[in-house]
């Protein structure tokens, strides 16, 4: 069997960031084989990780990248199970790649991070999980802009469109926009318009509200209108158009962007949002 070097111990490090006494047994174990090794190590993380599916992987970090033009943004949720692993520059360099491979290639990168995933598995015996991913490119005439919350807890993507070129370096507009990314940080909505809102989702509202209503001995028709206001009320709390502006709750979302609409003179439509909350 080959004589395995403090070298060749060193030179596996290198390449996988695993442990040294785990590149002298993967080593060890293949005789010497410098592939064979790595493959070992990978190996081992996918056996970690099987071991470990169980556990809660609900710490981690919320990375956004931009592309050097500024109109593709990923989004990315990589998950860990604890906040001591979280806070390693292993582990934050990791989703960097992710976020990266993301903006490079799309949402669905499992198998182009498979091997960096078990890796990373390997080196800090934890279940780590790529679990959300997001792309969102400009279409046409307006802005794109990320947000990152609380150090990596929170992350929002949205697109803003707008009817003229020139609106799209306003300052209007681009404050307009940069305040959407910290509504939605900060209100959380689930829809971005009441349409969106599924038919079943608002029937258990409803039921919930008339439940609330039995034994007041109303007439349908006030019934109704009251059902009316509820619903339009909880359209306000989930969805982004109808919430009140968090900077100014005396104004609604669909104020602001009219606001901006008159400023500017031209028509502005928010497109679509994501937001990602760690472990939610």
């Amino acid at each position: 069997m080959a004589e395995i070097t403090v070298t060749m111990i060193n030179d596996l490090r290198k390449q996988t960031s695993a442990g040294m006494m785990d590149c002298k047994r993967a080593l060890s174990e293949t005789g010497g084989d410098f592939e064979a090794a790595i493959k070992v190590l990978r190996e081992k993380g996918a056996v970690i990780q099987q071991k470990r599916a169980d556990k809660e992987s609900k710490q981690g970090i919320i990375n956004v990248v931009v592309s050097t033009d500024g109109k593709t943004l990923a989004l990315t949720e990589i998950n860990t199970e604890t906040d001591f692993v979280a806070k390693t520059d292993n582990f934050k360099n990791f989703a960097l790649a992710v976020t990266n491979e993301v903006l490079a290639k799309g949402e669905d990168v499992a198998e182009s991070m498979n091997e960096a995933l078990m890796t990373i598995v390997s080196q800090t015996g934890e279940n780590v999980k790529i679990r959300r991913t997001a792309r969102m490119t400009l279409t046409g005439t307006g802005r794109v802009e990320s947000y990152i919350h609380m150090g990596g807890k929170v992350g929002v993507l949205v697109e803003v469109a707008c009817g003229k070129a020139e609106t799209e370096n306003k300052e209007a507009f681009a404050q307009l926009v940069h305040d959407l990314t910290l509504q939605i940080a900060a209100a959380a909505p689930a829809y971005l318009v009441s349409d969106e809102v599924p038919a079943d989702v608002i029937d258990a509202e409803k039921d919930i509200f008339r439940n609330q209503l039995k034994g007041e001995n109303k007439p349908d028709n006030i019934i109704e209108n009251i059902l009316k206001g509820k619903i339009n009320k909880f359209f306000s709390e989930i969805c982004l158009v109808n919430q009140p502006f968090v900077k100014e709750p005396k104004q609604s979302i669909t104020d602001i962007v009219k606001a901006c609409e008159k400023e500017c003179g031209d028509t502005i439509e928010i497109k679509r949002f994501v937001r990602f909350q760690l472990g939610a």
